[in-house]
């Protein structure tokens, strides 16, 4: 078997270049093409259906647009204390995300919808991240480098934030944005789509 899966039609409905570059990790030839939904979460439901749905979601908008592709869907989420962290509003909002992560341990999940118009595949990944404990200087530095402010839960742990990770239990690639290996276990059954 290869290392890579060569393939045709299959559409990254993402406008993320980490889901992109680690989605070249699996197969050599795909589209992208962002999803243009509502990315509100219900906050009915708890965090993993919550985004599990989003990833969904997304990939039902490209298969209409797009019969006869294969169609990738996939988003992260950022959970604290039981609280859903998305991309900050501004510099106060993302102060006020990295406090709360600071010294603690939160969860990162990832939703994965992998979808044609014959089958459909969707899960979660789930991965406990923990900080270290964050000085009001460190906070401020790192929100001065503007990493931030398009990440979900106010960081990037493949950026600047590595730094303030002690511990890590799950998928790392999770945490970038993308379950590598489950979505490589599903495409290698592609036949199948």
């Amino acid at each position: 078997m290869t290392a890579v899966i060569e393939m045709k039609h299959v559409i990254l409905a993402s406008q993320s270049p980490r889901r992109k570059e680690l989605l070249e990790k699996c197969i050599r030839n795909f589209a992208v093409c962002p999803a243009d939904i509502d990315e509100t979460l219900d906050p009915d439901l708890p965090a993993a259906e919550a985004v599990r749905q989003l990833s969904v979601r997304k990939a039902e908008a490209v298969l209409r647009t797009h019969p006869e592709a294969v169609v990738i869907g996939s988003d992260t989420v950022v959970a604290a204390d039981g609280v859903i962290l998305g991309k900050p509003a501004d510099r106060s909002d993302a102060e006020r995300m990295l406090k709360m992560l600071s010294g603690k341990t939160h969860q990162v999940i990832t939703g994965l919808c992998i979808m044609s118009t014959r089958k459909v595949f969707s899960d979660v990944s789930c991965a406990n991240v923990t900080f270290a404990a964050l000085s009001e200087d460190e906070i401020e530095s790192y929100i001065m480098s503007g990493e931030p402010m398009d990440k979900a839960g106010s960081y990037a742990i493949q950026g600047e934030a590595g730094r303030f990770i002690t511990c890590i239990s799950g998928d790392y690639y999770t945490i970038v944005g993308l379950p590598l290996n489950m979505a490589y276990e599903e495409l290698k059954k592609i036949e199948e789509y």
